[in-house]
C-alpha cells in the first residue's frame, strides 16, 4: 500500500508560519469529491473563513473530480492551510501524466473546471515532484479573504493566470 501522505509541492510564496494545517487522504473514488468538499466546507465554516467556504468547496470539488476522471492514482491527498488572510489547498495524486491546463476554447461540453478555479482563486498552479520512488502531481489554489468580499471577482472566461512550477530536483 502506498504511503498515505506525501509532502505537498511548494507554493510560489510562503504562507505565514502561524497558519493551521489539515490533511485528508482517501481512495480515489467517485465519492472522493463529495468527501473532500464536505471536509473543506465544514473546516472553513467553523473557522474565521466562512465567507470562503463555498468557493473552496467548488474549487476543491473540481480538482478532486479531475483526479478521479483523468488519473489512475490509488489515493487522493488533500492539505488545507488556513492563514489569517487566506486559505490554500493542495490536492496531490500519484499519476505521472501531464500537468493540467484549462481549455483554450471553453465552448466545449466539459473541461471547464480549471476555468472555474481560475475565476475564483487568487492564484493557482500545479507541479510535479519525485517522492522516493514515485512521482506525485499537485494542483494547488489560494483563496484570499479580501477576494471573497469583492462582489465582482474575476471573470471565469478571462485569460487563465496559471503558475506552473517545474519538476523539483530528485531527492
Amino acid at each position: 500500500m502506498p504511503p498515505v501522505f506525501a509532502p505537498p509541492a511548494p507554493f510560489p510564496y510562503a504562507l505565514p508560519s502561524s497558519c493551521e494545517g489539515y490533511q485528508l487522504a482517501m481512495p480515489n473514488s467517485a465519492f472522493a469529491a463529495k468527501i473532500v468538499r464536505d471536509f473543506v466546507g465544514a473546516l472553513l465554516r467553523t473557522g474565521a473563513h466562512a465567507g470562503l467556504a463555498d468557493d473552496a468547496r467548488l474549487c476543491v470539488s473540481e480538482v478532486v473530480s479531475n483526479v478521479y476522471c483523468h488519473t489512475r492514482s490509488e489515493l487522493v491527498r488533500v492539505e488545507v492551510l488556513v492563514g489569517r488572510e487566506e486559505v490554500a489547498v493542495h490536492v496531490t495524486n500519484d499519476h505521472t501524466g501531464p500537468l493540467p491546463e484549462p481549455l483554450v476554447r471553453p465552448e466545449g461540453e466539459g473541461g471547464r473546471g480549471l476555468l472555474v478555479v481560475n475565476g475564483l482563486a487568487a492564484s493557482w498552479g500545479s507541479s510535479t515532484r519525485k517522492v522516493k520512488a514515485r512521482r506525485t502531481k499537485t494542483v494547488w489554489f489560494v483563496l484570499a479573504a479580501a477576494a471573497a468580499d469583492d462582489a465582482g471577482g474575476r471573470d471565469c472566461a478571462a485569460e487563465p493566470q496559471i503558475l506552473v512550477q517545474p519538476e523539483a530536483a530528485q531527492q
